[in-house]
């Protein structure tokens, strides 16, 4: 079977990122500095935990686009869940530090300034990370990368994030309640907490080599089935992601009296048809005569 030809370089999108939180770290921060809301100001510390994040998924990246080596037989992909992970703990830790933030606000309430300037300047930024996170996230799930991905929901939370708090920030200079910007500091902080623990929880799945989501397998047993009506059998599968790529082993077992040949034909057409339902996989198969009692002694990891 031809090799696949190499997937596109990522790390432009990634670059488009860095350049993105960037931006909108200034406008952010010269939004806070227009008013003095500690809504404001959290929204500007998300936006550092997006450059951060960008900048630790181009080092990931970079890692996970390396071919197979020697020391790394199955390639690089699993780098990008450290990327992954690493984004849902800043997330969380932007939390914290909003929550703090808007603790003390809350304690102490001030006045807010040009809240219109302030909020002009806010939702410019937040344009721009939701055309940019459409980007990432759409690239994302077409190429299969978790990095993206992650990234991508991060910049859209932070759309969300914006939202509410431009939204809350103009309240306050409606009403006069000075408690809202800080109240409303706290729900962003609670709100992101979600959007960091399901990156942990992603990130962790694939490190533990946790096995292909049940639509996939489910496309793998439907392929497999139609197989079985042409007098073989299979068992033992087993499924694993690491990064874009996926893995999938089985055994399948054949009649005794099948040629080596034949045997190898029905694998080969077995594995393109995998293929065509998951592209990106890679398929381990091991033959065993249907009739030997020791083909069905090794279910489980361990013979």
């Amino acid at each position: 079977m031809p090799s696949p030809s190499p997937s596109p370089s990522l790390k432009p999108y990634i670059w488009l990122s860095i350049a993105a939180a960037l931006v909108t770290i200034a406008l952010k921060a010269l939004a806070w500095l227009l008013t003095g809301s500690v809504g404001l100001l959290s929204d500007a510390l998300e936006s550092l935990v997006n450059l951060a994040g960008a900048c630790m998924a181009l080092a990931m990246l970079s890692i996970a686009e390396r071919p197979e080596d020697a020391g790394h037989g199955f390639g690089h992909g699993k780098a990008e869940y450290f990327s992954s992970g690493f984004e849902g703990l800043l997330i969380l830790f932007a939390a914290i530090a909003m929550a703090m933030a808007a603790g003390e606000r809350l304690l102490n309430p001030q006045p807010l300034e040009a809240v219109g300037a302030g909020l002009a300047v806010s939702a410019v930024a937040a344009l721009i990370n939701l055309l940019v996170g459409r980007v990432l996230l759409l690239t994302g799930r077409r190429q299969r990368s978790i990095t993206l991905e992650a990234d991508a929901h991060h910049l859209l939370t932070d759309v969300w994030t914006s939202l509410g708090v431009i939204i809350g920030v103009g309240a306050v200079a409606l009403t006069g309640w000075l408690w809202l910007d800080p109240i409303l500091a706290l729900l962003v902080a609670s709100n992101i907490v979600w959007t960091g623990w399901r990156l942990l929880r992603r990130s962790a799945n694939g490190l533990m080599d946790a096995s292909l989501p049940p639509e996939q397998q489910a496309q793998i047993l439907e392929v497999l089935k139609s197989y079985r009506r042409q007098g073989i059998d299979f068992h033992a599968l087993r499924s694993r992601e690491a990064g874009a790529r996926s893995f999938i082993s089985l055994h399948v077992l054949v009649p005794g009296a099948w040629t080596v040949m034949r045997a190898h034909q029905l694998v080969e057409e077995l594995e393109s048809e995998l293929r065509r339902e998951l592209p990106h996989a890679s398929v381990f198969i091991h033959i065993e005569p249907l009739e030997d009692p020791a083909s069905h002694q090794d279910l489980g990891l361990d013979r």
